[in-house]
């Protein structure tokens, strides 16, 4: 039966609206500020020292990243320092750039209409000279610290105390970024609380707002619609950011749905390590703007995407990035069939070279073709693919199918394995 006139118009339809938001993520320049010196470290198992701290800075701002996280100022115990702490003094003391700098701060306390209380990390965050600051607060009913009418008092004071006394990028105003962290529960369970935060700070002099799906529970789409509903409320020139955890593994979905949506822009760190499981990182969602043809990509140093993030998850964890992570992982690129292969100039690919990797070749038993077995030989040995001929290949091949069906089950991919069923198939060594 032919589709109707109407029934195509209607499938046309959603392709469109598919288009404009691709067209969306091609055009979009975002707002970026890199995590890596606090948000990989905060869920990694060894954490990192000053020294590591003084050498990632210079990284990731020859990167190309100008926005860069120095550090959270503690609110928990503030007199206990960090090495958070000592690596903004070290900054300050030692005349370093902190240009484009920011710290985490929580809300001060307005004691009366004329006095009022910097929180500890706001004084801290004077006394350190960092520039710019995610000031955080917390608006969902379970996460709400502050009664909604103190911090309507109050946030406007701490947003005067901030512009009064630190000394923004150039001698010019501090940028200050508000975070919602419990962003995502608040707008699913008191919206009507962050139409009046965000109502209020569509009037006051900062760069926009922040908020986070903090345990990475929440559905791309729910995402989505919390940005356009935010959008509505906060319009430009303010910023709005988002910052999404692994939990449910929907993190890269949202954060391109977040910006599909109207978002300005994302934080996190370069590598996929998080606070916990992991987050939509920076080197994923380059690589991923990267994918769908955003030529504004081409500020950063896409060449070193792959080693950057491999180099600072090993600072963190002194253990590799986990082999088969989308991406960032070594197994990416490692193809184990020639038809999963990505191509340049094929619509949604994105060859390993495009982000500083290489194509690599995984030999599975069950998967495993010509092509694969060639490319992983050439691997190991050195030699030339001529080396390897089609005959040897197929037969190779039939042997590992021979093998499973005789209950052996062999680890191909490892290089001796490899060199003994190519030897087992007729193979003869040679360049």
């Amino acid at each position: 039966m032919p589709m109707s006139d109407d029934a195509a118009t209607r499938a046309r339809a959603h392709l469109a609206a598919a288009q404009n938001k691709l067209q969306r993520l091609i055009d979009v320049d975002p707002y970026f500020i890199d995590l890596s010196l606090r948000e990989n470290p905060f869920g990694s198992r060894m954490g990192q020292t000053l020294e590591d701290k003084l050498a990632i800075l210079p990284l990731v701002r020859e990167f190309g990243f100008t926005n860069i996280l120095f550090g959270t100022l503690d609110y928990s115990y503030p007199s206990w320092l960090e090495v958070d702490d000592d690596f903004m003094m070290y900054l300050r003391d030692h005349d370093i750039d902190r240009s484009g700098g920011f710290a985490f701060t929580d809300v001060g306390y307005a004691v009366s209409q004329h006095v009022f209380d910097p929180s500890p990390s706001m004084l801290k965050l004077q006394s350190y000279g960092v520039p710019n600051t995610l000031h955080e607060i917390y608006l969902s009913k379970d996460g709400m610290n502050i009664p909604l009418p103190r911090l309507l008092r109050d946030l406007p004071r701490s947003i005067a105390w901030l512009h009064e006394h630190i000394v923004g990028d150039g001698g010019g105003p501090p940028r200050i970024i508000i975070n919602i962290v419990d962003g995502c529960d608040a707008f699913a369970d008191n919206f009507d609380a962050v139409c009046e935060v965000l109502t209020m700070l569509a009037q006051q002099p900062i760069e926009g707002v922040s908020f986070e799906d903090d345990r990475g529970t929440f559905l791309p789409f729910q995402v989505g619609a919390y940005v356009a509903a935010a959008r509505e409320l906060l319009p430009p020139p303010r910023k709005l950011l988002v910052h999404m955890h692994s939990g449910g593994g929907f993190e890269n979905a949202s954060v391109l749905e977040a910006l599909a949506n109207g978002a300005d822009g994302v934080w996190g760190a370069l590598p996929k390590r998080a606070a916990i499981i992991g987050h939509a990182s920076l080197g994923e969602l380059i690589a991923n703007l990267v994918r769908v043809g955003n030529g504004n990509m081409k500020r950063y140093q896409l060449a070193q995407l792959l080693p950057l993030a491999t180099r600072l998850q090993y600072t963190d964890d002194v253990e590799a990035l986990p082999e088969d992570l989308p991406i960032l992982g070594k197994n990416a690129y490692r193809i184990t069939l020639d038809f999963f292969r990505q191509k340049a100039g094929r619509f949604m690919d994105l060859p390993a070279d495009a982000i500083g990797g290489t194509l690599g070749y995984r030999v599975c038993p069950l998967a495993a073709d010509p092509t694969v077995l060639r490319g992983r030989l050439v691997e190991v040995t050195g030699w030339s693919p001529s080396a390897f001929g089609d005959g040897t290949m197929l037969e190779m091949i039939r042997l590992m199918r021979l093998d499973l069906r005789e209950k052996k089950r062999i680890v191909y991919d490892e290089p001796a394995q490899l060199m003994d069923l190519y030897h087992r198939a007729g193979g003869q060594d040679g360049k």
